[in-house]
């Protein structure tokens, strides 16, 4: 494969529309409250698509060395444990894909002060713990909850603070509700790779729940995201604009569908490209909504 490409493989570009739905989301907030603003929203995006790369390279690079990736797992390659990048390099570039969001993050640090100083030391050290470190999140069933909390909750209200250098309650519920369909990405990945976790010892929560309460986890995740938003209609919180993100509902349904109707084998990458592209179109569509109001 030509090393650009590799490279590419590593960087796992069908992952980073996760990345950039909360930002959307989070300037689509500040938006409606008359406080967007280009710059800072613009280096959000950066860092958000930066720490998403460094996450896939320090999984990359963490199950590469730890043996967890083997060659039975049913994802797509991985670029330490099939030896086409050497594990030195991948190390590399995952310490410089952290170490340039963290130079673009001083500018969103000067702006908000120290909530994104503790926001941004969180983050990196998340990434980094997530796979690797003593006590790996995915491997103790905390995968899931690392991957709501900070592609969810921080990367929407870090997005609106760092525009508006304030919080409201609204926007943490619009980040819970994008944090759920991305957490349903997770569920699927862990899905797929359930057995080849067991045999190696990952201990992800697809495997402290099975086969059948994974699917029960994804088809929750997902029905709370719709549910939530005529329940907020109906309080008063949120205008009908805000119901624009139920044109995708089919789309949610037909996957829930699948998710019981598939086995754990390959085929559940198609599943996992699909519940990543519903959840950016949920969040577009939810930002539309925003701006719209």
């Amino acid at each position: 494969m030509p090393h650009l490409q590799v490279w590419l493989l590593a960087a796992r570009p069908k992952t980073l529309p996760a990345a950039v739905g909360p930002v959307l989301v989070g300037s689509a907030l500040a938006f409606a409250d008359g406080k967007f603003k280009v710059i800072p929203a613009a280096a959000a995006l950066a860092i958000a698509l930066l720490l998403q790369i460094g996450v896939n390279l320090a999984n990359d690079y963490f199950d590469g060395i730890r043996g967890i990736d083997t060659r039975d797992r049913l994802g797509p390659i991985r670029v330490t444990q099939s030896g086409l990048i050497s594990p030195g390099d991948v190390k590399i570039a995952m310490m410089l894909t952290f170490m340039l969001a963290v130079l673009i993050g001083f500018y969103l640090m000067i702006r908000g002060g120290w909530p994104v100083v503790l926001l941004g030391t969180a983050s990196i050290l998340a990434a980094l713990g997530y796979s690797g470190g003593p006590f790996p999140l995915a491997s103790h069933g905390l995968g899931d909850l690392f991957v709501f909390i900070f592609f969810g909750l921080v990367a929407v209200c870090g997005t609106y603070y760092v525009q508006t250098l304030q919080l409201t309650w609204t926007v943490l519920v619009m980040a819970a509700l994008v944090g759920l369909l991305i957490t349903a990405i997770l569920v699927i990945n862990n899905l797929r790779d359930i057995h080849t976790d067991q045999k190696t010892g990952k201990t992800t929560l697809a495997v402290m729940l099975g086969e059948r309460g994974s699917k029960i986890e994804y088809t929750v995740l997902l029905a709370l995201a719709y549910c939530a938003l005529p329940l907020l209609w109906i309080a008063g919180r949120v205008s009908l604009w805000a119901l624009i993100p139920f044109l995708s509902l089919p789309w949610a349904i037909a996957l829930i569908r699948t998710t019981w109707q598939s086995a754990v084998s390959p085929e559940l990458n198609v599943l996992l490209a699909k519940t990543a592209a519903l959840s950016f179109t949920y969040s577009f569509l939810l930002a539309l909504a925003l701006v719209l109001d």
